[in-house]
């Protein structure tokens, strides 16, 4: 099972070109599947059956997988035995009868505008680690991007003047602008803090480690624990949770869905409706506390 599983890696890198994080998620959930049908004495994957599958299915709800984990190992199974099966290396795909359990969407967690001012003002100092760090903080909040496309920005993708950033990924790109605080915060790190903090002059990359190399999204979590923390936030934030707020608060002041979803780069505008739902279910809540006679 090990070589199929590293030539249906290839394929996705390859043909389909996933990015190294997708890769590693199928990898790690179909080498659980692996060391389970071991366990059951099937070390060849032509001799995987639809029932053992399932019982696999069934071992991660006995063992108290979340909805969401379960639902994940099945895509990753479905991807698998798809490549699979197109490839020849298996009769049958007996995959496709397996279904994912139904997964409650859960609202997301919002910071208040409140809360995110607290946090955008924590790096203040004129270090150039903080001018980097307020940089990266407003820009993560003007544009709702993920941490990962942040982390990957190069210099040639943000215009400056115009106040806009080309965001990329495997099959698209999109237009993002932002507004004056991020513009100011990176006008100040791009007026030579960067240069001070990275070795490298030839690094393409608009936020760097001292390498040159991309900042890790672990090394940004962290980050982001600390500013909060010295905020005095108790909430577990995220970067995440200011792609959440960033697109709630936009809802909130009358941005249409349409051009919210653009933004974030949802392919599926349901997907970008939660933010409209949380906006309605405020709504009621003021209402209700507010009327008379509600």
């Amino acid at each position: 099972m090990e070589q199929a599983i590293n030539s249906f890696i290839i394929y996705m890198h390859d043909v389909k070109q996933t990015s190294e994080n997708t890769e590693l998620s199928y990898r790690r959930d179909l080498v659980k599947v692996q060391h389970y049908m071991e366990e059951q004495g099937i070390a060849d994957v032509k001799k995987i059956s639809e029932t053992n599958l399932n019982s696999y299915v069934l071992y991660l709800e006995k063992n108290h997988f979340s909805a969401a984990t379960i639902s994940r190992n099945i895509a990753s199974l479905k991807a698998f035995y798809h490549f699979m099966f197109k490839e020849g290396m298996v009769k049958e795909d007996v995959s496709e009868r397996l279904k994912a359990p139904k997964i409650e969407k859960k609202m997301p967690e919002i910071m208040s505008t409140e809360d995110v001012v607290k946090l955008l003002e924590q790096p203040k100092g004129n270090t150039p680690k903080e001018i980097r760090d307020k940089a990266m903080l407003e820009l993560l909040y003007a544009t709702g991007i993920r941490v990962t496309e942040l982390i990957n920005l190069k210099t040639s993708d943000v215009n400056l003047s115009l106040g806009y950033i080309i965001c990329r990924d495997s099959s698209k790109e999109r237009v993002i602008p932002f507004g004056n605080a991020a513009k100011n915060a990176l006008s100040r790190y791009l007026d030579g803090t960067r240069e001070i903090m990275i070795e490298d002059p030839t690094s393409v990359y608009l936020f760097a480690n001292c390498s040159g190399q991309p900042m890790s999204r672990q090394g940004f979590w962290k980050l982001i624990k600390a500013y909060a923390k010295k905020a005095g936030i108790t909430a577990d934030i995220t970067p995440h949770t200011l792609r959440h707020s960033f697109a709630a608060h936009l809802v909130e002041n009358g941005a249409d869905l349409r051009s919210v979803q653009e933004m974030l780069g949802h392919s599926d505008i349901s997907t970008t409706q939660i933010y409209a739902n949380m906006r309605h279910s405020r709504i009621r809540e003021a209402y209700d506390k507010a009327h008379p006679r509600h």
